[in-house]
Formats: C-alpha cells, structure tokens, sequence
C-alpha cells in the first residue's frame, strides 16, 4: 500500500489516465478507504478521475489500428476488394495479419463486396464477322508469356446507358504477361477505325515488336486487310480464336468480365461522358493499383517493374 501511496504521491504516475489505474486498484484492495483521499493525495481533479474511469471500463479495440486501414483500403478501391485482396495490400503495407481476421473485421464494418453480378449469358454482337478466318489458333488456349509485349490479345466489347439509344464499343489490347491493358480506343460505332487505332497506340509503345502475337476472335475488324496488312508488314503473327469460342480468349473475357462487374453493373451514368470518364478512370486504377493473386499481390503495372 505505501508503494502505491508514494507513487501518487512523487507523481511517478504522473498521468491522468495513470493515476486513475492506481487509484483503482487501491479502492478495490482497501474499500473503506473514500475516494477523495487517493485523490487529494493524488492531487487529481475529480473530472478527470471519473473521465478516465468511464474510458477505462470500455472494451479495449486491438483491431483499431487494422480497423482504420482496412477501411482506407476498400474505400480506396470503391468496394471492389474482398477480404482475400484486402490482406494481400495489407501484407504489402507491412501488416503481419491473417485473412480469417480480416474476414471478421470486414464483416463487422459491413465491408464486404455486394457488387451486382452480370447475367452468365454472352450478348451476341453485331460487329462479330461472318467470314472465314484469315489465321490459325496458334495460341490453342496456352496463355503463357515469359515477357512482356510476347502475347497480346484484343477484342471488342459494348455498353449502353440507360434511356440512350446508341452504345458504346471499348477496344483494348491485353498483355497476357501481367493482364496489363497496353492501351484502348472508345466509340459510339463499331468501325474498323476503332480496332485500328486502338493497335497504332499500342505499337507506337512497343519498341522491339519481334516475336509478338497478337490474338482476337474472327471478327471483321481482324480480317480485314488494313490490319492484317499492318500486321504481316511488321512482322507480327496473327492468332485467332475458333469461331463462336470466347473460352479462346478467355483472358480477355475475363477482363471484360471484371470491368463490368467493378464499375458498370449495379452503377446509374448521367451520361455517355459520365461512362466514359469511368472506363478510362477504372483501366488506370486497373494497370496502376489494382493486385492480381496471380501477380503475387502487385498490379500489373507494379509486376512488370518489379520484373525489370
């Protein structure tokens, strides 16, 4: 007890919040001992002491400082990250942390992702040729790079805003090596000006452009002569996909898949510019931040500099 006293009274627990823990266990170890007796000797104000012991009896939060972070994380990625991608940044971060604790914390807060999911059903579209295909499958389903720019694929995809009439047609190029979106092209019509385009800014990147595929479905954009031609000049192989076989280039319907589930699915557009503004915000948060499993938890961006 004197101990106890003494520290009071030096001011060895010269803190509020510290005197009060002594103070705390005094009344418990001598009761009929009045409180304002360890707090004169304490010189403690009364407020604090009773401030303090309200803090003190509440619930200690040991997950505060993940708590916050994880927070900061899926409102960073606007919801799109589970618990699995959640612990993979938290791990980057330096966080020693298991995803059953995540999972739980995510849980808590109402964190998880209840994004709306796409009808399973591939729409048909109209710009898909109908001619035969001018190269063979050399890539066979192998989507396998050891590099970056060995293995490109393309392909067209289209959204519409509700009460508009037009659509709009996103064409991007995909590096299989880390699913990095080389680069893209929109437009209200599905015109060969739009594949091409979209392929002249990819190649204007690509200083050595040897050994590089590049693989599509046999849509007319593919087959006509202004890209084959582009092509076979440069020296670059042509692949394509069996006729009505997306699984052919399934990477880039996985994509497709992932843009719009994340960010058009579930979501209202005041306009085309509102939409289009989205896309071209999402590929950059895609390339720039988004972590892939695959990827040991970098972005595709990240992966090819930390290959480099």
């Amino acid at each position: 007890m004197r101990k106890k006293v003494k520290s009071l009274a030096t001011g060895r627990g010269s803190r509020s919040k510290e005197k009060t823990k002594i103070i705390l266990k005094l009344i418990k170890e001598y009761p009929k001992n009045k409180i304002s007796e360890w707090l004169e000797i304490a010189e403690l104000p009364k407020s604090s002491y009773y401030e303090w012991k309200i803090k003190l009896a509440q619930p200690v939060d040991k997950d505060k400082e993940i708590r916050k972070e994880i927070i900061r994380i899926v409102e960073a990625s606007k919801g799109r990250y589970g618990y699995r991608r959640v612990t993979m940044v938290l791990k980057n971060k330096g966080f020693n942390v298991n995803h059953k604790r995540v999972l739980r914390i995510m849980r808590e807060e109402s964190l998880l992702c209840n994004k709306f999911t796409s009808p399973s059903r591939r729409i048909k579209s109209a710009y898909k040729g109908e001619v035969g295909k001018v190269a063979d499958n050399f890539v066979n389903r192998e989507f396998k790079a050891d590099k970056p720019n060995q293995l490109w694929l393309t392909d067209v995809t289209e959204f519409r805003v509700k009460g508009e009439e037009k659509k709009l047609y996103l064409s991007p190029v995909l590096d299989v090596y880390n699913s990095e979106i080389i680069s893209y092209t929109l437009s209200y019509h599905p015109t060969i000006e739009l594949t091409n385009t979209m392929l002249d800014k990819a190649l204007d990147k690509l200083k050595n452009k040897n050994n590089l595929t590049i693989h599509s479905d046999q849509g007319l954009h593919y087959q006509h002569s202004s890209w084959t031609s582009k092509l076979e000049k440069m020296n670059i192989r042509q692949s394509m996909s069996r006729k009505g076989n997306c699984i052919d280039n399934s990477p880039m319907e996985n994509f497709f898949g992932i843009l719009k589930q994340e960010m058009f699915y579930g979501e209202e557009f005041k306009s085309y510019d509102h939409l289009i503004s989205e896309i071209e915000k999402y590929i950059k948060w895609y390339n720039e931040d988004r972590i892939k499993t695959k990827l040991n938890g970098m972005s595709p961006v990240m992966y090819r500099l930390h290959s480099a």
